[in-house]
Parts: structure tokens; C-alpha cells; sequence
């Protein structure tokens, strides 16, 4: 078939930042809570390496020699998650009080950009991208008396990654999901991993009630509270929720298992 181009519905372009993550490593590599990023300004992807070294043999160029590829990134930000605190080198010592100049933490991050086309503009689709092994360097912090001209402080941290295992490829430190491309039900399964759950009300009795019944709440206004007391209490209909998940990062092969073809 012949090549056409810019054909309607095919003007791709990308743009945005939103629905940022941090999940600070713990010591086992794994990423267990992620918290919101508010605040959230832009990622800019700065990878490097990847560079061709040539090598010559009898007066010609016998083979070219391709380097390994680093992938860093730069975070701006109108603030930052509590989490992110001892990422960015602030220990507190005492409540509200922080130190700087701390061992950094590693951590990682998920955050969306849009795609859109002529047709659908900003919501044709989306990007989920992911990073893990992130160390932020030191960032500066510009205060200036308030003036007719107000604007915030805007932090920007450059980042440096180490590359975790993905199963089939090389070490990767950062993971792309197109959302137009993969399975919208397998994509939302995801999501609930990065993002969490809120608990959902029971309807009927679970299995490890008898045993298990502080897992459980209850919602006392708009608080969920832990079922409390020496022995389970008599099960009722449409009072007891799932207690919930905390928003995690999964490693590439979970992220596989999960996106992967029946």
C-alpha cells in the first residue's frame, strides 16, 4: 500500500505531566507506599551514553562499539511529598524539624503524560512512565521578597538511576505503558497497584473472619476505623469494608506478569 501522511486522527503529539508518584526503596530493593505528588511540574528525560566508539583493521573501520545507555531525569515542583523528604537529603529530628546535608534515599516515581491527536486533542490517550533506582543531587532554592510579580518557588532536582532487571531485556531504569496500546482492563489492574484501593463494603462474610476480623473496618462518618475487640464480632451485612491497599511500584517482571497475554 502507498504511504499516506497526517492523515485524520493520525496527528500524534504528546504533552502534560500529571498524577505523579513517589515510592521511596526500602532496604530489599522493593517499593512498598508510594504518596502523592502534588505540586508536580514536569520530568525531564535526559538519558545518556549510548555513544558509538569506531575501530579500525587494515586501514578501514572494522566495527562500531555502542557504550551502555544511563537514564536520568530532571523533577521540577512546586513542593514534594513528605516521603521525599530523605530522598532529598532532610532527616527530622524532632517533629517538623528537618537537618539537611543526610544520606539521600533512593527511591522511585510513576507519573503521566497525555497524547493526543487533531481528532480527540489532549484525550486520545496516555503515557504511563516509571523510574526506579532514582538518587536526587542537591537542588537550589531561590527565596526572593515578594513583589506586583508573585510566583512560587519552583525546585528542580537532577536525578541519576541504577537499572533494575526486565525479564527477556537489559537492566532498564525506566518503564513506558501506552495507554492506546495495551489492554484498557490489564492497564487498570496496574493502576490499582501504583495508585492503591479504598476499601470496598463486604457483602458477604469472609472466609478468615473469625480469625482475621481486625484486617476489617468499619466507617464511624467518613473515617474508616480498625474492628476491635477480644473475639470477632457477629457478622452483619453491609457494614464491613476491605481495609484497602497502599499504592506500590512493581518491578518490570510483576509489571510484565500483570500486562502479559493470556
Amino acid at each position: 500500500m502507498l504511504m499516506k501522511w497526517d492523515q485524520i486522527g493520525e496527528r500524534l503529539y504528546e504533552t502534560g505531566t500529571k498524577k505523579g508518584v513517589c515510592y521511596k526503596q526500602e532496604s530489599d530493593g522493593s517499593y512498598p507506599k508510594g504518596e502523592a505528588w502534588n505540586g508536580l511540574t514536569g520530568v525531564t528525560e535526559s538519558p545518556s551514553g549510548a555513544e558509538v566508539t569506531a575501530l579500525y583493521a587494515n586501514d578501514a573501520k572494522y566495527v562500531n562499539l555502542m557504550s551502555s545507555e544511563d537514564f536520568g531525569a530532571t523533577i521540577t515542583a512546586y513542593t514534594y511529598p513528605d516521603s521525599f523528604s530523605e530522598c532529598n537529603g532532610q532527616k527530622e529530628i524532632a517533629p517538623g524539624v528537618f537537618a539537611g546535608q543526610q544520606k539521600r534515599a533512593a527511591f522511585g516515581m510513576s507519573y503521566q503524560t497525555a497524547i493526543g491527536n487533531d481528532v480527540d486533542q489532549d484525550d486520545y490517550g496516555y503515557k504511563l512512565h516509571m523510574i526506579y533506582g532514582a538518587l536526587a543531587s542537591p537542588s537550589e532554592k531561590a527565596y526572593k521578597s515578594k513583589n506586583n510579580s508573585p510566583e512560587g518557588i519552583e525546585f528542580s532536582w537532577t536525578i541519576s538511576t541504577t537499572p533494575v532487571d526486565v525479564p527477556g531485556g537489559n537492566p532498564t531504569a525506566h518503564l513506558e505503558l501506552d495507554s492506546t496500546k495495551v489492554d484498557a482492563k490489564k492497564l487498570a489492574d496496574l493502576e490499582k497497584v501504583l495508585y492503591g484501593t479504598d476499601p470496598e463494603l463486604l457483602s458477604a462474610q469472609p472466609d478468615d473472619w473469625a480469625t482475621n476480623y481486625k484486617d476489617y473496618l468499619t466507617k464511624e462518618g467518613n473515617k474508616y476505623v480498625a474492628v476491635s475487640g477480644v473475639s470477632a464480632p457477629d457478622w452483619a451485612e453491609k457494614k464491613y469494608y476491605t481495609p484497602g491497599t497502599d499504592g506500590r511500584l512493581p518491578l518490570p517482571d510483576e509489571i510484565a506478569e500483570i500486562m502479559k497475554t493470556a
